[in-house]
């Protein structure tokens, strides 16, 4: 079976060491050094992360290499990002969360967890994010928390 990529944003790695999100995050996090996905890594993360606790920044550096696949920010994600803004979906402020939305999109993501329900887990966002993807000729983006990414028991 095919693994599959999912992109992580920067509220699931800090959601790791708070206590109102550990429950879900540290399982999801077990999948990944078991090697279940691949994990979509962008400079929007990396930048976001810069200046987050070591604790925090080094559960990117402990993700392998061969489980991760970094994204560079095109032109064609700027754009994107910016047609959600000009649609409202979110507002202006909300650019970077927009670069992970389109990101993820682009590169065909299969999924994009987050712990951020203001303004991407949400289902009227998700809704605007993805009438504007196919608009514009993209497929649809699914969107979770790691609580939907939870093992229960159903492993074979």
């Amino acid at each position: 079976m095919k693994k599959q990529r999912i992109y992580i944003d920067t509220s699931v790695f800090g959601g790791y060491f708070d206590s109102e999100f550990e429950e879900f995050t540290k399982p999801l996090f077990d999948r990944i050094k078991k090697g279940e996905f691949i994990i979509l890594f962008s400079p929007v993360t990396q930048d976001e992360l810069e200046n987050a606790p070591s604790r925090v920044r080094s559960l990117v550096t402990n993700l392998k290499s061969s489980q991760t696949e970094f994204l560079e920010t095109t032109d064609e994600a700027v754009d994107l990002a910016t047609k959600y803004i000009s649609e409202k979906v979110v507002g202006e402020t909300s650019y970077a969360d927009c670069l992970h939305i389109a990101l993820a999109t682009i590169y065909r993501a299969d999924l994009l967890i987050s712990w951020n329900f203001k303004h991407i887990v949400n289902i009227e966002r998700i809704r605007g994010y993805n009438s504007i993807n196919i608009k514009n000729g993209y497929q649809q983006l699914e969107i979770r928390s790691p609580r939907d990414l939870m093992n229960y028991g159903n492993e074979e």
